[in-house]
C-alpha cells in the first residue's frame, strides 16, 4: 500500500483534479480547502511523500488517498474505496 500511496499522490494530475486551485510546496500539495469556506490556500496540505493530508485549521486529517476522497466528497471510508476502484478500473 506504501508504494501505492506513493505513485498516487505524487501524480500531480490527480491532485490536481481533486484540488485544483492547489500546488506543490516542496513534498506538499497545498490548496484551499473546498469542504468550507477557504478564502486562500496553506492550512489544506497533502505530503506527497507520506500521503497524509490535513487541515490545519480544522484538525481533519488522514493518511491515504481513500480517506482524503472520502472526507472530499462526504463519502463513509467504504464507499470511497468503492468509488476509486471503479474510478481506478480496479473492479
Amino acid at each position: 500500500m506504501k508504494y501505492r500511496r506513493r505513485v498516487f499522490f505524487t501524480d500531480k494530475q490527480k491532485s490536481a483534479i481533486w484540488l485544483p486551485d492547489g500546488q506543490q510546496r516542496g513534498q506538499e500539495w497545498v490548496a484551499r480547502n473546498p469542504t468550507r469556506s477557504d478564502r486562500r490556500a496553506g492550512s489544506f496540505k497533502i505530503n506527497v511523500v507520506t500521503g497524509r493530508w490535513a487541515d490545519f485549521a480544522t484538525g481533519d486529517k488522514g493518511g491515504d488517498p481513500v480517506s482524503l476522497y472520502a472526507y472530499l466528497k462526504g463519502l463513509s471510508q467504504t464507499d470511497a474505496a468503492r468509488a476509486l476502484s471503479e474510478e481506478w478500473g480496479l473492479l
